[in-house]
C-alpha cells in the first residue's frame, strides 16, 4: 500500500466525524429556531411569569400597580426577541444535549458512558435548581431591598410632590431577571464540574481543600461581578457557592474512595504513600543509629 493510500484511509474517519458533527449541529440549530418561534408566539405569558417576583413584592409592600414602561419605541419588540431567544434556548436544551451525547457516545467505552451519562443528567437538573432558587428566593429579597428606596409625600406644608416611585423599564427588568437566573444556574454547576474533574483525575479532594482560601476570594469576586450592587444578593450568592464548593469536596472524596475500592478489587492499588512513609521512618532510624555509634562506623572504615 502506498503512502497516498494510507493518508486517504486515515482521513476517511475524520471526514465521517465532521459530517456527523455537521448533522448534529444542523439538527440542534433547527430545534433552537423552532423553540424560539414557539416562545415568540407566547412571549406575553412568559413575560408575565417573569414579572411575578416583582409584582408579588410590590403587592406585599402595599403597591397595587405593577406596571413597567417602554422607554424607547422599539423596546417592546426587542423584549419579545430576548424572551424568544431565552425561551428557545431553555426549550431546545434537552434536544441539544441529546445531540451532543449521540455525537460523543460512540467514541466512549461502556465504563466511560456509565460515568459520563449521570453528569449529562445532573447538569440541567442543577441549573434548574439554581434558576428556581434565584427566582423564588433571591429575586424577591433583592427587589424588596431595591423598592425600599421609594418614598411618598410632599415637601413641608406645600403641595409640591416629592415622592419617589418605581417606574421600571421593561427591557432593563428583563435583563436583570435573566442575569439572576443565568448566574445562579451556572453557579449551581460547580459540584457537577468539580466532580467530573475529580473523576477524570484532574483535581483531588485534598487539593480542593488546600485551595479554600483562594476559592473564598474567587467566589467573592464572582458574587460582585454577576449580581447587582447590593450586599444582600452578594452575600446570598457567596454563601450558596461556597456551600456548593464544600459539597464538591465531599463528592470528589467519594469518587476517590470508589476508585480506590475498584482498584483494590482488581489488585491494581499500590500503597505508594504508605511505602514512602515507611521508607522515611526507616531512613530516620538508620540516621539515628549512625549518630549514636559514630565510632563503630569509623572503625568499620
Amino acid at each position: 500500500m502506498s503512502d497516498t493510500d494510507e493518508i486517504e484511509d486515515s482521513s476517511a474517519p475524520l471526514i465521517e466525524h465532521l459530517t456527523e458533527l455537521r448533522t448534529r449541529l444542523i439538527r440542534s440549530a433547527l430545534a433552537f429556531i423552532v423553540a424560539m418561534v414557539i416562545s415568540f408566539t407566547v412571549w406575553n405569558p412568559i413575560f408575565n411569569f417573569l414579572t411575578e417576583p416583582l409584582c408579588t413584592t410590590m403587592a406585599e409592600r402595599g403597591q397595587d400597580e405593577c406596571g413597567l414602561i417602554l422607554i424607547k419605541l422599539q423596546e417592546g419588540f426587542f423584549v419579545a426577541i430576548s424572551i424568544s431567544l431565552f425561551g428557545g434556548l431553555v426549550l431546545s436544551f434537552p434536544f441539544i444535549s441529546y445531540q451532543l451525547w449521540r455525537f460523543v457516545a460512540p467514541g466512549l467505552y461502556k465504563s466511560e458512558k456509565n460515568a459520563f451519562l449521570p453528569f449529562m443528567i445532573a447538569s440541567p437538573a442543577m441549573f434548574l435548581i439554581g434558576a428556581s432558587f434565584a427566582f423564588y428566593v433571591v429575586m424577591p429579597l433583592a427587589f424588596d431591598f431595591f423598592l425600599g428606596f421609594q418614598q411618598a409625600g410632599t415637601v413641608g406644608d406645600t403641595n409640591v410632590a416629592a415622592s419617589i416611585d418605581f417606574q421600571g423599564s421593561v427591557q432593563e427588568y428583563l435583563r436583570l431577571t435573566i442575569k439572576f437566573i443565568v448566574a445562579f444556574g451556572l453557579c449551581f454547576q460547580l459540584p457537577v464540574l468539580l466532580t467530573l474533574m475529580g473523576k477524570a483525575g484532574l483535581v483531588s479532594s485534598q487539593g480542593l481543600a488546600d485551595m479554600r482560601k483562594y476559592a473564598v476570594v474567587g467566589i467573592l469576586v464572582l458574587a460582585a461581578l454577576v449580581t447587582p450592587p447590593d450586599v444582600i444578593t452578594q452575600v446570598i450568592l457567596f454563601v450558596v457557592v461556597y456551600g456548593l464548593y464544600e459539597v464538591s469536596i465531599q463528592l470528589v472524596k467519594r469518587v476517590e474512595k470508589k476508585r480506590e475500592a475498584d482498584l483494590r478489587a482488581q489488585g491494581l492499588w499500590f500503597e505508594d504513600d504508605e511505602d514512602e512513609a515507611s521508607e522515611d521512618e526507616m531512613m530516620a532510624e538508620f540516621d539515628a543509629d549512625e549518630e549514636d555509634v559514630p565510632g563503630q562506623v569509623e572503625k568499620g572504615e
